[in-house]
């Protein structure tokens, strides 16, 4: 099959389409966007700047894709997004390009859904399967893991880190890291335990669950440093996937510290 463009559309030269690329009525594609096979922009969708982007994406209508970044750093450098595989963005969503400060690209893994509204500023790092709901906003700077859910309306601060398989709360403002498998939720967003029912939809086991709870009590409730607690957690449990993409995450974090324990927790 063809690359179908409706007349009403803007394509620039330059412009490389995959097969059974779909442009609708009046979106605009640049001159050096790439668009994979079997992707498809909805009307007035604007894609412009250095944008790479994988297959079998859909973008709904009205969403900017690429556009200069919201920093008054950023002085027209060629900087770049680049997108995966398998992801949907919703109404309204933006997705900014990276800044030469920040390592010059905007980066999207595969499989995530960004619904209405969703931001995404310069230089994020998303990676597999995340959710974003409706409103959520990411600043500058962030690394988000994997099957990771962000409720609606929530914001992310710059140079944040949020872990595989944790859940932000709805409305939440996060200032710090988020370790992986936990709950956060408040402003300032705090920790009211481990994503249990988020594990379950996971496929993880009872047994994998249990390593999880038990991370997360040495972690957060053994009155340990941060530093003593990694050393805990890696020499007295068993170095399965979840101990390590614990372990990993918090050798690799931000400097801003982590979203603690909300007060009176007994989860």
């Amino acid at each position: 099959m063809s690359v179908k463009i409706d007349p009403r559309a803007i394509v620039e030269k330059g412009a490389e389409l995959g097969e059974n690329v779909v442009i609708d009525a009046y979106a605009f594609v640049g001159s050096k966007v790439k668009i994979g096979d079997n992707t498809y922009v909805g009307p007035g969708v604007i894609i412009k700047n250095r944008t790479t982007i994988g297959k079998n994406n859909k973008f709904f209508a009205y969403s900017s894709i690429g556009e200069i970044p919201q920093d008054l750093k950023y002085h027209g450098e060629d900087t770049e997004l680049i997108i995966g595989d398998n992801n949907t963005f919703r109404e309204f969503v933006t997705i900014n390009i990276g800044t030469e400060g920040g390592g010059g690209v905007t980066r999207i893994g595969n499989n995530n859904l960004f619904m209405a509204y969703t931001h995404v500023a310069h230089d994020c790092i998303i990676g597999d399967f995340n959710v974003f709901s409706n409103l959520a906003s990411l600043a500058g700077h962030i690394v988000v893991g994997n099957h990771v859910g962000v409720g609606g309306m929530s914001g992310i601060h710059q140079f944040v880190h949020i872990g595989d398989y944790a859940y932000i709360g709805g409305g939440s403002m996060v200032t710090q890291d988020v370790v992986p498998f936990v709950m956060v939720a408040g402003n300032r967003a705090e920790v009211y335990g481990i994503n249990r029912i988020g594990l379950e939809r996971k496929g993880f086991s009872e047994e994998q669950i249990k390593i999880v709870k038990r991370i997360f009590e040495i972690f957060f409730k053994s009155g340990l440093t941060v530093k003593e607690a990694v050393n805990k957690i890696s020499t007295e449990l068993p170095q399965t996937k979840e101990v390590k993409i614990f372990l990993d995450f918090v050798r690799n974090a931000s400097d801003r510290g982590f979203c603690r324990l909300v007060k009176n927790n007994s989860r």
